[in-house]
């Protein structure tokens, strides 16, 4: 199955019709299991640390996350599509709010 396709395409959109934090943990926990959402919150706090210039170790502590994943977010964060930082972007300017 590719990537980018229908099926992709309707996932995402489920989560774009999703209005309030309760329908996203009620959808998440029925379509991930608790550790994948875990894992996936463990990548955004990672990410933010690493956009704000922490080093690895604090990061490891902080997190408690492998310095092997650090660098796969950081290679993300760094030469990746440039998802993590819109996300990061839109999640500072609504915390300004």
């Amino acid at each position: 199955m590719k990537f980018r396709s229908e099926a992709v395409d309707r996932l995402f959109q489920t989560f774009l019709n999703l209005e309030s934090l309760e329908e996203c943990y009620a959808y998440f926990e029925d379509i991930c299991t608790v550790k994948e959402i875990l894992d996936m919150a463990q990548r955004l706090e990672t990410a933010i640390l690493l956009s704000e210039g922490n080093s690895y170790q604090k990061i490891m502590e902080k997190v408690e996350i492998s310095t092997a994943t650090i660098g796969r977010v950081s290679k993300c964060l760094n030469y990746g599509t440039g998802g993590y930082r819109m996300a990061i972007d839109k999640l500072k300017e609504e915390e300004k709010l």
